[in-house]
């Protein structure tokens, strides 16, 4: 079945390559791809990849008007760098407000895919943007969205079966106490940029409804409210919210991102105080906090206390009736009596502020954050991670800066834990020609660093044990083709998981854009990386190899019609490590139609994989509904097929339906555990409607 299917898929691949059509709206291209690469480096993690699209679909509905925007503004637009947001704050400066949208080629560094590619998101106004605020204007001039959406797996899996004869009766993680549906509903009011206000709800599957464990219904419940630039009062939230600032070496929650195919962009732009809208049960702040103006000034502070889900270290507690936890659960699953027993089983609270001054060229802040546990936190230390953060309290203090000098931007951060260790990071962007770009970024962030609310740019998940430099570059040697290339080079001091020794790797990704049409596309990448690994030896001291994973991608795209396109995908993996050699592929195809006289849009995908092993495993992007979010590798050997669709149904109602079906042609079952599937197949439904009032 699979090498027919792949012959075909292949000839549609190589055709796109010279297939001539008619002109249409490529933004949308653009700006996938770009989400892509930033959320690739994710390698799966569970975060919180919503919030990308949340900020996206505000964005589009409310574009920034480039003539009154700040450089806040402008850096919530992550399409653009330091160096573009300085020149086009230069350019309004010495030669007045922007007439028209394509004055931006006249501004050094923008080339026309980044202006395609922000086009959905910013308009140019040259009206006042000024509002004074009246009770009748919130309710005519404040927007409501409505949001319910259902999802489940067709398939049965194990958890959800009856209990079979081999199951231990007095066991009662052997099968989930909820229905294998996940809900999720949320409500949100806004006021252009000013006002934000809602809830957000969500019961994952598995887990009881409206009864057992959960009388009050969802799983989950969140709440906020939002207030930005009211005069002097830049932000103000309550209920739940999320803390960035610096380059994350201290304080930074929510979504955040490392290396992507965009190689230049590596700066982090933290929004300070920012609402919380999505379903990571776990990494948020809930509480209050404020952000006031003096001069040029900021100041910023805040309080978080809450309940969250640990792991109890044992069934009693020390003397002072403190309980005692081996671990902070992230997963934030409620379904067998083991995961309820560590839900919100410890109190967190936090503490923290930052102060930042910044001038025309030049910003300065000082970060401060505290964190402690009501819990006896017994980490299980072993070798590897003797350094980890294991107290019931921790503290950081940051100082970060970001100057521009012509076309150089200089960034860093540099971070003192409680514990007396420290954290650096320091960087540049330079246009180095108005087709050049350069980016460098050096870090060193000690072993036993330890800030558990950090994240920032590095090879490792925390902001620990890494030392690295980091070298990125981007050329356009003319408007339709476009070159990225970085290097990065680290090392390990300490042992980490599966390395039981001090190590070091790289990672190298070359990037090939080419547009030899406005609605026709062609993308090459190679990509190498290269880190220690324990062999698989049974021995009693073990010693590293390198793994050295290897990528190749070959991705065209074209339209048939100004409705109707497609993108094809070839994707090669190798993996090599000792003894151990895995290859794998991805083959697929997108049509897509959007007519924006419609009310009906589409999504198809049709893909056949092959790989020898989870090792050579390949991640792709999928669409999804709106808000939701899909990253699935593609492992062993088989097909997947999804159908996408959104009906318009009224101009304020939308309806979303998404199946999606994964067949593989060597197993018998899916899955393991709880979640094991009898059958070859995986199939899941998700239905969502969407009402704006």
């Amino acid at each position: 079945m699979g090498w027919n299917n792949t012959s075909i898929l292949l000839a549609l691949l190589l055709s796109g390559i010279v297939f001539q059509s008619v002109a249409q709206d490529d933004s949308e291209e653009l700006l996938l791809h770009h989400i892509e690469s930033l959320l690739e480096e994710t390698d799966g993690m569970e975060t919180d990849h919503a919030s990308l699209s949340e900020q996206l679909e505000w964005l589009h509905a409310h574009p920034v008007n480039l003539n009154s925007a700040t450089r806040a503004d402008l850096r919530q637009l992550f399409m653009l760098n330091e160096i573009q947001i300085h020149n086009l704050l230069q350019h309004i400066g010495d030669h007045g407000r922007l007439v028209s949208i394509y004055e931006l080629q006249t501004i050094e560094a923008f080339d026309l895919q980044t202006i395609r590619s922000v086009l959905p998101f910013v308009t140019v106004d040259t009206r006042d943007d000024t509002r004074h605020f009246r009770l009748e204007n919130l309710f005519s001039d404040g927007e409501n969205v409505f949001f319910m959406r259902y999802q489940r797996l067709l398939e049965e899996q194990k958890g959800f079966s009856p209990a079979g004869p081999g199951d231990d009766e007095e066991k009662p993680d052997t099968r989930y106490a909820g229905s294998p549906y996940r809900l999720y509903t949320r409500y949100r009011y806004t006021y252009y940029r000013n006002i934000s206000l809602g809830f957000t709800a969500e019961k994952d599957p598995g887990e009881e409804f409206f009864r057992g464990s959960q009388p009050k219904g969802f799983d989950f419940y969140s709440a906020h409210l939002h207030l930005r630039d009211l005069g002097r009062l830049k932000a103000f939230s309550a209920g739940d919210f999320q803390v960035q600032f610096g380059q994350g070496l201290c304080l930074w929650t929510g979504l955040t991102f490392g290396k992507s195919s965009e190689a230049i962009g590596i700066k982090k732009n933290g929004q300070g105080l920012r609402q919380y809208t999505a379903v990571d049960e776990n990494n948020f702040m809930r509480g209050l906090g404020a952000t006031v103006a003096v001069g040029q000034f900021e100041i910023t502070t805040f309080y978080s206390g809450k309940r969250r889900d640990a792991t109890i270290a044992q069934s009693d507690e020390t003397q002072d009736g403190v309980p005692v936890i081996s671990s902070l659960r992230q997963s934030g699953l409620h379904r067998t009596p083991g995961e309820l027993e560590g839900k919100n089983a410890v109190r967190e609270t936090i503490i923290g502020g930052n102060v930042t001054y910044q001038g025309a060229q030049a910003a300065i802040g000082l970060t401060v954050c505290k964190m402690k546990l009501e819990a006896d936190f017994r980490r299980n230390l072993s070798f590897y991670n003797q350094f980890d953060f294991s107290s019931n309290q921790s503290a950081c203090v940051s100082i970060d800066y970001n100057y521009l000098a012509r076309n150089v931007s200089f960034f860093g951060e540099t971070a003192l834990s409680g514990n007396g260790r420290m954290a650096f990071l320091n960087g540049l962007m330079v246009g180095l020609h108005p087709m050049v770009s350069l980016s460098m970024a050096h870090r060193r962030y000690d072993k036993a660093y330890q800030a558990p609310l950090s994240a920032a740019f590095g090879e490792n998940t925390r902001v620990q044990n890494e030392e690295g430099l980091y070298v990125g570059l981007a050329i356009r040697p003319s408007p339709r083709l476009r070159l990225s290339f970085f290097a990065d080079h680290f090392r390990f001091p300490w042992m980490k998981y599966r390395v039981h020794m001090p190590g070091q790797g790289s990672d190298y990704l070359l990037n090939i854009h080419y547009r030899p049409a406005r609605n026709v596309e062609l993308i090459a990448r190679y990509r190498r990386k290269s880190k220690p690994l324990n062999t698989n030896e049974p021995a009693m001291i073990r010693h590293t190899l390198q793994a050295n994973r290897t990528q190749y991608r070959l991705h065209v795209g074209f339209p048939f019609t100004p409705s109707l396109s497609m993108r094809n995908r070839l994707e090669v993996m190798r993996y090599h490590h000792g003894e151990t050699k895995q290859k794998g592929y991805l083959l697929y195809t997108d049509i897509l139609y959007r007519n924006p006289g419609s009310p009906i849009a589409l999504t198809i995908r049709y893909a056949l994989f092959g790989t020898c092993g989870f090792d050579s495993r390949i991640y792709a992007y999928e669409h999804d509904v709106l808000y939701a979010f899909s990253f699935p590798f593609y492992s062993d050997k088989g097909s997947r097929t999804y159908l996408l669709a959104r009906y318009r149904v009224h101009r304020q109602v939308d309806l979303y339906a998404r199946l999606a079906q994964t067949w593989y042609a060597n197993r018998d079952s899916v899955g393991s555990g709880l979640d094991l599937i009898e059958g070859n197949t995986r199939t899941e439904l998700k239905v969502q409607v969407r009402l704006r009032f």
